[in-house]
C-alpha cells in the first residue's frame, strides 16, 4: 500500500478540523446499545482537541435516502460522545451544511467539539455531489478521515471533500491500514487465511484474491459444503450452492497454480435440523446421510486446522467455521479461535480478523481482545481482502 498522510503531518492548533467518523451504532429507544464504534474513535477526537483543534464531527446514520428523518438524527449521540470523551462538551448542529452548521462551528473555542447532523439527510452525500462537497469543505480548514468502515463508499464526505482540503488519516484509520498492510501486503510467512460463512457466491472475489496472496486457505461454514459437493461428495441436506460447483473448482485450480493449499473439513458434525437441542453425530465428509445437514467441522478437521496454523506467522480471518450462533455448532469456530488467540498471545502470529459474524464469533469465544487487530469495518474490510482500491483510502495517499 502507498504511504498515506496521518494527523502527525499537520498542526491542528486553532484549525477547524472536519473529522469523518462512523457513528452508525445500534440504538434502541433512543439509547446506544453498543458503543464500540464511539469508543474506538474517541482517541482521535481527544488528541485533536487536546492539540487545540476545533473538532467538527461528521457521520452518517442509517439509510434516510437523502431526506431528513428524525428517527435517524445524530442528536441522541451527543451525550454518549461526551461521556466517552470524559465529559468534554459536544455541541450539536441540526444540519451538516449551511448557516446552522456554520453558526455552531464559529462558536467553538480551540479544543471544542461539535457534532453535525446526519450527512445522509442530503442526497448529495451518496451521489458524491461536488457542490455538496464544497459546502462541507467551506466550513473547515482540514479534513481527517477516521471512518475506515465507510471508506469503500464513493460518497461526498468520504471522497469528494478529501480532494478539496488537506486530507489525513485519523488514528483508527491508521491502525486499520497498518494492520491490513502487515497482514496481506507485507506479511510474515506462512500466511493462513480462514474464510467461512454461508455462501460462496458472496465471497468469490475474496477467495480469488486470497489464493494469490496466502500460503494456506482454510474454508469453513456453509461455503465448505459447496466445495465438498464440487469434489463429488454427497452433502445430504446441507446448505450448498450446487450451481457454483464449477466456480469452486476454478478457485481450487487457481490455488494449485499459485501454490496455495486449500483445506476443507474431512469430517463433520451433522444433524437433521439446525436447533440447539437436536441430536448430532460426527461423520466423515464422504458419508453424510441424505437427511442430515453439515453444521460444523468435526474434531479431526479441527486438529488438522490447528496443525496448519501451528507454524504460520500471519492469520487473516473472515467468517465462522460452522453455524456458530446455535451451540453446539460453534465448537470448531471456538476451538480454532482459541488456538489462534494462544498463538497471538505468545507472539507467534499476527492475527487480523473482521466482518460482523467474525466479530460476534470471537466475542462468543472470549478471545476478541487477544487477536492482534479486529476490524469492525464490515464491507470495507471485505473489499480490502478482495484486493479492491477503496476510495476513502486512495484520497489519503501521499
Amino acid at each position: 500500500m502507498t504511504d498515506y498522510k496521518t494527523i502527525d503531518d499537520f498542526n491542528p492548533s486553532g484549525r477547524r478540523v472536519l473529522l469523518r467518523i462512523d457513528l452508525n451504532v445500534p440504538m434502541k429507544d433512543g439509547q446506544v446499545t453498543d458503543a464500540t464504534r464511539i469508543e474506538r474513535v474517541a482517541p482521535t477526537i481527544e488528541e485533536l482537541a487536546v492539540k487545540g483543534a476545533k473538532v467538527v464531527l461528521l457521520s452518517h446514520f442509517g439509510r434516510p435516502g437523502g431526506r431528513r428523518d428524525t428517527t435517524m438524527s445524530l442528536a441522541p449521540l451527543a451525550r454518549p460522545l461526551s461521556e466517552v470523551l470524559g465529559g468534554r462538551p459536544v455541541n450539536f448542529a441540526k444540519d451538516c451544511v449551511g448557516p446552522t452548521a456554520d453558526h455552531v462551528i464559529s462558536r467553538l473555542d480551540d479544543g471544542g467539539v461539535a457534532l453535525l447532523e446526519n450527512v445522509r439527510f442530503h442526497a448529495g452525500e451518496e451521489t458524491n455531489d461536488p457542490a455538496f462537497a464544497r459546502a462541507l469543505a467551506g466550513l473547515v480548514d482540514v479534513y481527517v478521515d477516521d471512518a475506515f468502515a465507510a471508506s469503500h463508499r464513493p460518497h461526498a464526505s468520504i471522497e469528494a471533500v478529501a480532494r478539496l482540503l488537506p486530507a489525513y488519516a485519523g488514528r483508527l484509520m491508521q491502525a486499520e491500514l497498518e494492520a491490513l498492510t502487515r497482514a496481506l501486503d507485507a506479511p510474515k510467512r506462512p500466511v493462513v487465511a480462514i474464510v467461512g460463512g454461508a455462501k460462496v457466491s458472496t465471497k468469490i472475489e475474496l477467495l480469488g484474491n486470497l489464493v494469490s496472496k496466502v500460503d494456506r486457505l482454510i474454508i469453513g461454514g456453509g461455503m465448505a459444503n459447496t466445495f465438498l459437493f464440487s469434489r463429488g461428495l454427497d452433502v445430504g441436506a446441507s446448505l450448498a450452492e450446487r450451481d457454483l460447483a464449477d466456480t469452486a473448482n476454478s478457485i481450487e485450480r487457481r490455488a494449485i497454480e499459485t501454490g496455495c493449499k486449500i483445506l476443507i473439513q474431512d469430517d463433520a458434525v451433522v444433524a437433521p435440523a439446525l436447533a440447539p437441542s437436536v441430536e448430532t453425530r460426527v461423520v466423515t465428509a464422504d458419508s453424510v446421510p441424505g437427511d442430515q445437514m453439515i453444521l460444523d467441522a468435526g474434531p479431526r478437521s479441527i486438529d488438522r486446522f490447528r496443525a496448519t496454523l501451528s507454524d504460520c506467522r500471519t492469520v487473516v480471518w473472515n467468517g465462522p467455521l460452522g453455524a456458530f450462533e446455535t451451540p453446539p455448532f460453534d465448537a470448531a469456530t471456538v476451538a480454532v479461535a482459541t488456538y489462534v488467540a494462544e498463538l497471538t498471545r505468545t507472539g507467534h502470529v499476527l492475527s487480523v480478523a473482521g466482518g460482523g459474524d467474525t466479530v460476534a464469533a470471537l466475542v462468543q469465544a472470549g478471545v476478541i481482545d487477544t487477536f492482534s487487530y479486529v476490524s469492525t469495518a464490515g464491507g470495507a474490510f471485505l473489499e480490502w481482502l478482495e484486493g479492491k482500491t477503496l476510495p476513502g483510502v486512495a484520497v489519503l495517499q501521499r
